[in-house]
């Protein structure tokens, strides 16, 4: 990998890195905690491993993975479906 791919490279990983705390973050401070009314996937996910159930806690996280990496999908196919007409 040359010296550019690899600046980018890890450029991404640290912008990444960045948005997953501020999602954490602006969802518990917006949204709240409050069970039934304002909980999300991500303030679940702290919830949990701030209690300690940190299977609970991995688990959400399996759970958004698998969300996003579908919605990834979708929007890829229909990208890919658009250039072929």
């Amino acid at each position: 990998m040359n010296s550019g791919r690899r600046a980018a490279f890890l450029a991404a990983i640290a912008a990444a890195f960045g948005r997953v705390f501020s999602e954490v973050g602006i969802s518990l401070m917006v949204g709240g905690n409050i069970r039934g009314y304002t909980r999300n996937i991500t303030t679940g996910i702290a919830f949990e491993t701030g209690k300690g159930e940190f299977a609970m806690g991995v688990a959400l996280g399996v759970v958004l993975l698998a969300v996003a990496l579908g919605v990834n999908l979708l929007v890829g196919a229909f990208s890919l479906g658009r250039r072929a007409r």
